[in-house]
C-alpha cells in the first residue's frame, strides 16, 4: 500500500480505473465460455454494486463535498446541490438522447437487433464516463486535502464500480454474440466499453487537484451521476426476477462500504 500512496493521484486514479476496465474485460470474456449468466447470481451482484455505489456517493463524495464547502466559506448546500443535480441530469439526458436518436432512425426489420445492440453499447459506455470521473475526483481530492477523503475510501469506490462493471461487460458481449458476432469481436467490443473510465478518471483527478474552488461541485457531480446509474440501470434490472436477492445484495454492499469508509477511513 505504501508504494501506491506514494504515487501521484493521477497515476493512482489511472491504476484504479485500469482495474475497473480489467473487470469489465473479464465480464466480456464470459462470451467465450457461456451464452448466459445465472440470473440469481447476476441480480445479487447488481444489487451489491448498487449498495456500494449509493454508500460511496454519500461517505466518499457528498459528505466531503459538504465539509469542503464549509471550509471554503461557501453557502454549504449550494455547490453540492448544483453538482448533484448536474451529475444526475448528465446521465439521464445522455440515456434519453441515445434512446431518442437511435429509436427514431428508420431501419429494416432485420437490423432492429443491431440497433438495440448499438443502444446498449452506447448507454453503457456513456455512463462509464461519470464512474471514471468519480474515481478520479476521489483520488484527486485526497491530494487536495479534502476533509473525509482517504485512500481506503477511494479504493473501495473503485472496487465497487469494478464489481458492477463485470456484468456490464457481459451485458455487452453476450447480446452481440447472439446477434452473430464472433466471440473475439464480441469480447473486444465489450471490454472497449470501459476504456473511457481511465480517461475520465485522469480528467477528474486533474480538475480536482488544480481547481479547488469548484471541488464541492465536482464531488457532488460524481455522486449524482452514480446515484442515477444505480437507480436507473442497476436496481431496475436486478429486481425484475429476484427482488429478495437483489435487496440482500444491496444491504450487504451498502453496509460493507459504510463500515470500511467510516471505520478505516
Amino acid at each position: 500500500m505504501n508504494w501506491f500512496e506514494s504515487l501521484s493521484p493521477i497515476f493512482q486514479a489511472l491504476i484504479a480505473t485500469t482495474f475497473t476496465w480489467a473487470i469489465t474485460a473479464l465480464g466480456a470474456l464470459i462470451v467465450c465460455f457461456f451464452k448466459e449468466i445465472n440470473g440469481k447470481v447476476l441480480d445479487t451482484i447488481l444489487g451489491f454494486s448498487a449498495g456500494v455505489m449509493i454508500a460511496a456517493s454519500f461517505w466518499s463524495l457528498l459528505s466531503p463535498a459538504i465539509e469542503l464547502a464549509t471550509e471554503l466559506g461557501y453557502i454549504v448546500w449550494v455547490l453540492p446541490t448544483l453538482g448533484f443535480i448536474c451529475g444526475g441530469m448528465f446521465v439521464l439526458f445522455s440515456d434519453k438522447f441515445l434512446d431518442k436518436t437511435l429509436s427514431n432512425k428508420k431501419t429494416f426489420k432485420e437490423r432492429d437487433s443491431i440497433k438495440r445492440s448499438i443502444l446498449l453499447i452506447s448507454a453503457i459506455t456513456i455512463h462509464n464516463i461519470p464512474e471514471g470521473m468519480a474515481i478520479g475526483v476521489a483520488f484527486g481530492g485526497i491530494a487536495s486535502g479534502v476533509p473525509g477523503m482517504t485512500v481506503i475510501s477511494a479504493l473501495m469506490l473503485a472496487i465497487g464500480i469494478g464489481i458492477q462493471n463485470f456484468p456490464e461487460g457481459a451485458a455487452v458481449s453476450l447480446p452481440l454474440r447472439r446477434e452473430g458476432y464472433s466471440r473475439f469481436k464480441s469480447f473486444m467490443i465489450g471490454q472497449a466499453s470501459a476504456l473511457v473510465e481511465p480517461i475520465a478518471a485522469v480528467i477528474g483527478a486533474i480538475l480536482v487537484m488544480y481547481i479547488r474552488c469548484i471541488m464541492p461541485f465536482l464531488l457532488a457531480y460524481a455522486a449524482g451521476a452514480m446515484i442515477v446509474v444505480a437507480a436507473r440501470e442497476l436496481l431496475p434490472e436486478s429486481v425484475k426476477n429476484n427482488k429478495n436477492l437483489s435487496t440482500i445484495g444491496l444491504i450487504i454492499g451498502f453496509v460493507i462500504m459504510m463500515v470500511l469508509d467510516v471505520a478505516l477511513g
